[in-house]
């Protein structure tokens, strides 16, 4: 998890997206990113201007269950 957020936290990848129309249930700064590690997710964003990466929530994904669903 580390090494995927160091470098480029914001560049989309195959792990990692940008979640579009989703409102989180923590304060912070949108946009919202999701990195998938395994059967986990975990959800951060990003201060661009201190050049710092807030992780807000680490949640298990049970097969069948959408993103919405495990927030």
């Amino acid at each position: 998890m580390e090494s995927q957020l160091l470098e480029e936290p914001t560049t989309p990848t195959r792990h990692r997206k940008l979640l579009v129309n989703l409102v989180p249930p923590w304060s912070g700064e949108l946009p919202v990113w999701e990195l998938r590690v395994g059967e986990y997710r975990i959800f951060y964003d990003v201060s661009e201007d201190e050049e710092i990466v807030y992780v807000r929530a680490v949640r298990k994904k049970p097969p069948g269950k959408r993103t919405e669903e495990i927030l």
